[in-house]
């Protein structure tokens, strides 16, 4: 697998679980889960970067 799918595939993960985070943490109003999974949506707009690269 090269490099450019590996990140493409690792940053999509990570916003669906981002996603589901986000959704659960704003659920049961709760802030830690929130907070993660806006966390996850960086890490997965840095793995676009460097796809770039």
């Amino acid at each position: 697998m090269k490099r450019n799918s590996t990140l493409v595939i690792a940053a999509v993960l990570l916003v669906v679980l981002g996603s589901y985070m986000v959704y659960l943490g704003t659920k049961g109003k709760i802030l830690p889960p929130t907070i993660t999974g806006v966390g996850f949506f960086v890490i997965a707009i840095a793995f676009l970067g460097l796809r770039n690269r």
